[in-house]
């Protein structure tokens, strides 16, 4: 090694041991490895809080690509909104997988600390509220657990308050000149919307002739890949929940796996979906 490569080496070695920022503090893992506070010696429950821990950053990420799509698609400037819908796909496809770690931990193992949670549960993530919201979903009974938090509640009435990601879509079709009947004049966002045959009209069109109208074609595959993966992840919660806790009533208060089953009827994008018998 010549003298010049040596001091080289040496250079970078230096650079790596005392840089400008290290890679703890940029990421704040002081933060974030401290965030982890079992309440009870079960080796599982370290597992337990790391799942949803992520999952909760997963959707926070979810969130900030579906408001940033939702407004692209706004300004009619679809091809970055494209990107963004793909990767809340993928977040969810990393959702999925989540779930494969957790249906490691046992029935009796995950008993060892469910008393710790009290009334805590995945049913109150005001996170997966606002993706749902956001999405289109507008349930206004699913605000009655944030409804102890007025800064939550009202984080999730702002989002009522603006159209969803779907009415966005919608809003689009119209602007290109489809017919979709009264949604073109709603301004009522909070209501839950009920499915239109005029817009199922529309993307039915769309779909027959996708060379013509290749934009609104993509990005109505776009969404229903979202959905695809957000149906999945569904499934996949009330797979999991049956697996570890049967039939017994959640930690929430909800009845556990039968309402997890009732809300894989839920579609986000119905019309999207009710159009391909037609095709």
């Amino acid at each position: 090694m010549s003298e010049h490569e040596r001091r080289d080496d040496e250079g970078e070695a230096a650079a790596a041991v005392r840089p400008p920022m290290s890679y703890s503090e940029y990421l704040r893992l002081d933060r974030v490895l401290d965030a982890q506070s079992p309440l009870s010696d079960a080796h599982d429950e370290l597992l337990f809080i790391v799942q949803h821990q992520t999952s909760e950053l997963w959707m926070k990420l979810a969130i900030r690509e579906i408001v940033s799509a939702r407004g692209l698609i706004a300004a009619d400037d679809l091809r970055p909104a494209f990107k963004m819908l793909t990767r809340v796909a993928r977040i969810f496809e990393q959702l999925n997988s989540a779930w494969d770690v957790l249906r490691t931990m046992t029935p009796s193992e995950y008993t060892r600390f469910r008393d710790a949670l009290g009334q805590s549960s995945g049913f109150q993530s005001w996170q997966y509220r606002a993706i749902e919201f956001l999405a289109g979903n507008r349930n206004l009974a699913m605000l009655k657990p944030h409804a102890h938090d007025p800064a939550i509640t009202a984080r999730l009435e702002a989002i009522l308050a603006e159209p969803s990601l779907y009415d966005e879509a919608i809003r689009l079709l119209a602007r290109q000149g489809f017919d979709v009947g009264a949604e073109a004049a709603r301004t009522d966002w909070r209501a839950k919307r009920a499915p239109s045959a005029a817009v199922q009209a529309a993307w039915t069109t769309v779909y027959q002739a996708p060379e013509r109208h290749w934009a609104l074609y993509e990005l109505a595959e776009k969404l229903v890949d979202f959905e695809d993966y957000f149906r999945r992840w569904r499934f996949n919660h009330v797979t999991t929940v049956e697996r570890i806790i049967g039939l017994k009533r959640g930690t929430g208060g909800t009845s556990g796996v039968s309402y997890l089953r009732k809300m894989l009827d839920v579609e986000l994008f119905p019309e999207l979906w009710h159009l391909r018998t037609e095709l």
